[in-house]
């Protein structure tokens, strides 16, 4: 193939889910209008009484709240238009708007990836070295782990976005999927991508995987502590200030990990768009809603809110 034969591609198709009717397509707009209104709405919620609230300033809801901060990007940049292939079937999109979603959906995930490890590690401190954590888990050492996780989705959104297109586009511009994900855009490319592959798996393995086997390291060491301890309550306790967090990791990396793990052979193209709307659609609304419903700290701050802005009489 000759230089001149690589034609520019200036815009790509996003399939969506165009093998739908219109009429069902219509009714998953308004599904997902709906949970991204409640993704928003409760993750911004969960930012305003964590900050507000004075009892919810130990570094476990600083974290959370850096978590409901990325869920907000990290739906930012799927969602709308998401919602816009479905409702105004305009299923195209820019060669630069393709890479730059492409470029925060990296980003949010990679930052979120190593943000839970973190979590993790944290809940590890506090339950496991209790005498020590004021310590370790200062205030200047929470903003240097949160700023680590965001940092770490740079360079793997940087190269792995200035690689993908970088590549030749010179046959389909369809993209098989509702989002511009690596594998169906890798799957359009007139060349060789086998050392592409090689680094997203190695990509993927550290910021999917790895973070993950520390995330599992961590909770055998934490639930290892509590079957230790002597009391009912304080099994009670220490369980509980980690449930949700472990709660949310499991729904996340299980469909991640299902994605980005499983044979190309043994996934089906609708099967992927399904796992991928766990993800990216479904588990930043749950986020919210986990730490909500199972905290009670984070149950009583909302009450305090509400009676400071309300009145008891109001109640």
């Amino acid at each position: 193939m000759t230089w001149g034969n690589w034609t520019t591609v200036k815009e790509f198709i996003l399939t969506s889910f165009s093998s739908l009717s219109y009429e069902i397509q219509a009714l998953l707009f308004l599904l997902f209008l709906i949970i991204y209104l409640v993704t928003l709405l409760g993750n911004v919620l969960i930012i305003l009484v964590t900050t507000a609230d004075s009892a919810l300033q130990s570094p476990m809801y600083f974290f959370l709240r850096n978590l409901s901060f990325l869920e907000i990007g990290f739906n930012l940049v799927i969602v709308p238009k998401m919602l816009s292939t479905l409702i105004l079937q305009d299923k195209s999109i820019s060669f630069l708007g393709c890479a730059t979603q492409m470029y925060f959906f990296f980003f949010f995930g990679a930052a979120e990836c190593c943000l839970l490890a973190t979590m993790a590690y944290d809940r590890y401190m506090a339950i496991c070295d209790p005498l020590h954590y004021p310590i370790i888990m200062s205030c200047r050492s929470c903003a240097q782990l949160a700023a680590a996780s965001w940092f770490s989705g740079f360079p793997v959104a940087t190269v792995q976005t200035t690689w993908i297109f970088s590549f030749p586009f010179c046959g389909p511009n369809t993209v098989n999927h509702f989002f511009c994900d690596s594998p169906p855009v890798i799957a359009l490319v007139c060349a060789d991508t086998s050392l592409f592959e090689l680094e997203a798996l190695t990509a993927t393995v550290l910021f999917i995987l790895f973070p993950f086997l520390l995330i599992l390291g961590s909770y055998v060491r934490i639930l290892a502590t509590i079957f230790r301890m002597p009391s009912a309550e304080g099994k009670r306790k220490a369980f509980s200030t980690c449930s949700s967090h472990l709660l949310v990791v499991s729904l996340f990396y299980s469909t991640a990990i299902l994605t980005y793990f499983r044979p190309r052979s043994n996934t089906s193209p609708e099967n992927k768009k399904m796992l991928s709307l766990s993800y990216t659609v479904v588990t930043p609304m749950l986020n919210p809603i986990i730490y909500s419903l199972r905290n009670n700290e984070v149950k009583a701050a909302l009450r305090r809110i509400m009676h400071r802005t309300l009145g008891p009489q109001k109640l």
